[in-house]
C-alpha cells in the first residue's frame, strides 16, 4: 500500500532550553512524510524555494520518498523561528514568512491519484478540500487542523471534515472547534461533523482516540532527554499514517496499535533537533521501543 501526503516542507529556526537550530528542515509533510517512510511507500505534496537544495532533499531520497510532485518555484521557501518555554510546553512563534507557500495549490500527480491514504498536513481547508478534489476513492483519509483554522475558515473546515475518516486536533483546539471544555463530549461532537475517529493529541499526556463509543487513551513514551518538540505531532501523524498504510487494513485493533507506533515516532523525533534522530532510526530500533511501550501499559488480569 502507499500513502500520500500534503502539507508544508520548511526551514525553521528553533530554540529550547536544550539549545537552538538554524535554518534547520521542518514542515508538517517533512516529519510525517520522514515518519510514514519506515512503514510503506510515501509520496510528497508541497512546494519550495529556490533555497531549497538537493541536500535538503537528500533525506527524502534516503528513505526512498517520492518528491516528484513536489513543486519547486522562484523565492524563497516557507520559514518559521520559534521558541519553547522551560517546560517545552508553551511555545511563542517569533517569526512566521510563507513565501512560496502563500501561494501554494496544491497539484497531485497522476500516479499519485488512486492512493489509498491520504494525509492533509495541517494547511488552508480550502487547499485540503483541493486535494481530495483530485484523488480517486481512497480507503482512508486522515486530517490536520489548528485554531487558526478553526477561527479563520470554518465553513472550509466544516466542509473537508464531512470527507474525512480520521481527525488529528490537540486538545486546545478540539475544545475551540466544539465549544465545549470537556473533552469527551468535545470528541463526540466533533465525530458528528463526519470523522468517524477523532484524535485528540495531548502532548506529554499522550493521547485521546474516539472511535464510534469506543475510547482508547494511551500515555506519551517517557524520556529522560528530550530536545526539540517542533514535528512531533506530525511524526505521530505519519507513524500512524504509515503503519496502517503498511498492513493494508483497518480495525479497531489496528488503529489501537497505529496510535501507539505514531506515539513512538513521535518520541524518537523530539531526542534530536529537526529531523536528525527521525531521520537516523532503524526498524529494530521503532519496534523495540513499540514492543517496549506496549509492555509498559500492558494490564495482566489475575
Amino acid at each position: 500500500m502507499s500513502l500520500l501526503i500534503v502539507g508544508s516542507m520548511a526551514f525553521d529556526s528553533i530554540r529550547t532550553p536544550f539549545g537552538t537550530a538554524e535554518r534547520v528542515l521542518g514542515g508538517s509533510a517533512t516529519y510525517a512524510g520522514l515518519a510514514a517512510s519506515y512503514f510503506t511507500d510515501v509520496s510528497l505534496v508541497a512546494v519550495v524555494g529556490e533555497d531549497f537544495g538537493d541536500e535538503h532533499f537528500r533525506p527524502f531520497y534516503e528513505k526512498g520518498i517520492d518528491v516528484t510532485a513536489v513543486q519547486r518555484v522562484a523565492g524563497k521557501s516557507f520559514f518559521w523561528a520559534g521558541e519553547y518555554s522551560q517546560n517545552l510546553n508553551e511555545r511563542r512563534t517569533l517569526v512566521t514568512e510563507l513565501n512560496v507557500f502563500a501561494d501554494f495549490r496544491p497539484q497531485v500527480g497522476i500516479d499519485q491519484r488512486n492512493m489509498p491514504y491520504v494525509f492533509l498536513g495541517n494547511i488552508d481547508p480550502e487547499l485540503q478540500n483541493h486535494v481530495l478534489d483530485q484523488v480517486n476513492g481512497p480507503r482512508l483519509v486522515a486530517l490536520d487542523t489548528m485554531n487558526f483554522w478553526i477561527e479563520s475558515r470554518p465553513r472550509e473546515l466544516a466542509q473537508v471534515l464531512q470527507r474525512v475518516d480520521v481527525l488529528l486536533i490537540n486538545e486546545e483546539e478540539a475544545r475551540m472547534l466544539a465549544d465545549e471544555y470537556n473533552i469527551i463530549r468535545a470528541s463526540r461532537w466533533i465525530a458528528g461533523l463526519g470523522p468517524q475517529i477523532v484524535i485528540v493529541k495531548r502532548g506529554e499526556y499522550g493521547a485521546l482516540v474516539y472511535m464510534g463509543d469506543d475510547y482508547f487513551i494511551t500515555p506519551a513514551f517517557p524520556l529522560q532527554e528530550l530536545a526539540d518538540p517542533t514535528g512531533a505531532g506530525d511524526c505521530f501523524a505519519g507513524g500512524l499514517m504509515g503503519y496502517l498504510a503498511g498492513v493494508g487494513r483497518f480495525s479497531t485493533a489496528e488503529m489501537r496499535r497505529a496510535v501507539l507506533y505514531g506515539t513512538v515516532m513521535a518520541s524518537f523525533s523530539v531526542e534530536r533537533f529537526s529531523v536528525e534522530r527521525i531521520r537516523e532510526l532503524t526498524l529494530p530500533e521503532i519496534r523495540e521501543r513499540y514492543n517496549h511501550f506496549r509492555s509498559m501499559i500492558h494490564v495482566e488480569d489475575t
